[in-house]
Formats: C-alpha cells, structure tokens, sequence
C-alpha cells in the first residue's frame, strides 16, 4: 500500500481487508492481555447493584460505586465501539465497494475508514499508560546539568527550551520555581511546575539522563563534545496525600536569588534551599520575593519529590518480587541526541529514533513520549543505559 499524508491507500479490497484482520488480530491481543473482558463484567456487575432498591442506604458506598462505573465507562466503551467497529468493517467494505460506482473512491473512503481505527486504537493503548494512581496530576520537573561545566549547562537550557515549546504545543501551562544560571551560560538548574490534564502522566517519560553529542560552540578547535543533564519528573500531590516529614531531618539554608526580578531580588536572601538529610534530595525555591512563600513552594516540591521516591521504592519492590528488573535510578541513559558527525534522536528504552533532532529540540516530541507510553501499556522491556559520568 501507498502513503498519502496520513492516510494509507490501498491498492485493492484485498490488501484492505488484509490489513483490517491483522489489525483486529492485534486488537483481540490487547484486549485479551488487558483483562477488558473481565472489565467489563466488573461494570455489569456495579450497573446491577445500583439497581437494586437498595442502593442507596449506605451513601459513600453508593458514591463509591457511581465513581467506579464513571471510571469504568470511561475507559471501557472506546473499547467497546472500535471492537464493534472492527467486527463490523468486512461487512462495510462488502457494502461500499458494491453501492459505489467510483470503486477508487470507494477504496479511498475506506482507507480513511481504517486509518480513523488504527488512530483509535492508538488512543486506547495510549489511555492505558494514563491509567495510574498519579497519572492525572500536574508534574514538577527539574532539570540539572551534569558534569562538564559550561558544556552541560548550556545542554540544561537547551532541554529546557525544549520541554516549554512541547508545553506550549500541549496547551500545558507551567511556573518556573527555581532557575540557576550557569557560570558563563545555560543554567545549572531549573524546576517547572507543568499544569495540564495528565501532565504527569505524559511527563514520566523523560525521566532519566539526556545525552548530547555535538561540536561545541564554545570550543575554539570545534572538536566533539558528549555533554549530559538529567530530567527529574514528580506528581505535585496535594495536601490530601500524606507524607511524613519531620522538622529535624531538614535543613534550610538561605540565600540571595539571581535571575529576573530586579534590584530587590537580589538584595534580600529571600531564596530557599531545603535538604531532606535521610534521603539527600534537594530543592530549592527563588519564584517569590517572599522567603516564607518560597520556603512553602519549596516544601511542597520535597512532598512531591519524596512521595516520587516512595512511589519508586514500591514498584521496585514489586518488580523485584515478580522477577522484573527495570533500573531507574539517577544515572541511567535514556535518550541520545547527536548532532555531529550524524543527526539522530533515538530513545534508548523504545528503540524510537529520528533523524530530525532540529524538530525535537523545537518541542515536537508526540512521537517520542508516544512511543514510550505505548510500549509501558504493552508491557514492553523498557531498557535504560548506566553511565557513570553522571554525578
């Protein structure tokens, strides 16, 4: 078959109806491994049970319940109605190739027909991978440069530009809370707060190192430099969700803010940094000119990060018990973006590669994050290189 844009044109009814059995083949494959059948029988289940008379007497469970089906519908009926829709197809190509005296067009209708499937099977599988506990919160995310000085710093800010083009491309809006400027450029550090339906959900695909290959601009011999940040994504949980800190495991220093804000910014130690000491993990704050508003927004991104590091530990554990091994520590590659002597895009855990970097580094990354949360929903062995020139 032949592409045109983004909709595959097949020569003959044949290939067509080929390409659809394969296509409710893979279907059946990922209901069946999804449990939809069970799902669905859950929702049956709950549908009666709020008929009863009932139903009603206990009221939070009753909420309970409507909340479940709510969910369960949620997720269930696309599944539903392109499972009809593909069961349905032969059928409707038998019938439009027979109505229409254009059999061109006809074959060109129903390429648009099967191209409108395969997109919702996509979503399907996409919607899978923002099924979990925290997928629909906002994210924090920090970014910091890592060993190299002016070389990693400079690669810090180009991912940040990065990550606010693709923000802006989703229609997520985002605060800065904390920005370190480097030394001569770029930035050593910075932590955004990303608000958006799912934004931690997509976001959880850039945990981990980012690797960059390039001749460097500020190499007087332009010679071939490997520079290296890392992308450190957590759910913003809200005051609901407990998570115990106690004062005598913080350390909070002060200290003066750079970067915008004018004069008064910089002549007042309004800026916070907080160290957890069990843990090591920092954050820090300059967003307000307030310290005590900074030391707030600082505290709810240590509540964030340590629920994050909790979350980790438990699927670890998990795994560990089921014989799964997925390394997801501070050091571990996830993505190698080279610039010289080649152009090439390619994540180290999905195989997904591009040789258009120019169009990533300008926030177009649906591809990429799709391709992640794909192979998460299929269960795929998500694979991250260890590289030890990250501190």
């Amino acid at each position: 078959m032949s592409t045109s844009t983004d909709v595959y044109e097949f020569r003959n009814r044949e290939e067509l109806l080929k390409s659809a059995r394969d296509l409710k083949e893979d279907f059946q494959a990922r209901w069946q491994k999804n449990g939809i059948e069970g799902q669905l029988a859950e929702m049956q289940d709950v549908e009666d049970s709020m008929t009863r008379p009932d139903f009603w007497d206990d009221p939070d469970k009753a909420r309970e319940m409507t909340q479940r089906k709510s969910a369960l519908e949620k997720k269930l009926l696309p599944w539903k109605d392109l499972n009809r829709d593909l069961e349905d197809f032969p059928d409707l190509v038998e019938l439009t190739m027979e109505e229409m005296d254009d059999k061109e067009a006809a074959l060109a209708q129903l390429s648009r027909d099967f191209a409108g499937m395969e997109s919702r099977f996509e979503d399907v599988q996409l919607a899978e991978a923002l099924l979990g506990k925290d997928d629909q919160l906002n994210a924090i995310v920090t970014i910091s440069s890592g060993a190299g000085g002016t070389e990693s710093q400079d690669w810090a800010q180009m991912l940040l530009r990065m990550y606010t083009r693709w923000f802006d491309r989703q229609g997520f809006s985002y605060e800065t809370l904390d920005l370190q400027d480097g030394e001569e450029a770029g930035i050593k550090s910075a932590s955004l707060l990303v608000k958006g339906d799912s934004a931690f959900g997509y976001l959880k695909s850039e945990n981990g190192v980012h690797r960059l290959v390039r001749i460097s601009p500020f190499d007087s011999n332009k010679r071939r430099h490997t520079s290296f940040a890392s992308v450190h994504v957590a759910p913003e949980i809200d005051d609901e969700i407990e998570v115990n800190i106690e004062e005598k495991d913080l350390r909070v220093d002060t200290y003066r803010a750079s970067g915008a804000g004018g004069q008064h910014i910089n002549k007042t130690d309004s800026a916070i940094r907080i160290t957890h000491i069990p843990t090591g993990v920092v954050v820090q704050c300059q967003q307000e000119r307030s310290q005590h508003k900074n030391r707030d927004k600082a505290m709810k991104m240590l509540r964030s990060r340590l629920y994050e590091l909790e979350r980790e530990k438990r699927e670890e554990d998990a795994e560990s018990r089921s014989g799964e091994k997925r390394d997801v520590s501070w050091g571990n590659q996830i993505r190698s973006y080279v610039f010289h002597p080649y152009k090439m895009v390619k994540d180290l855990r999905t195989g997904f590669e591009t040789s258009d970097p120019d169009s990533i580094m300008n926030g177009e990354l649906e591809d990429i994050v799709k391709s992640y949360l794909k192979s998460l929903a299929s269960g795929g062995d998500l694979k991250v290189t260890v590289n030890p020139d990250i501190e």
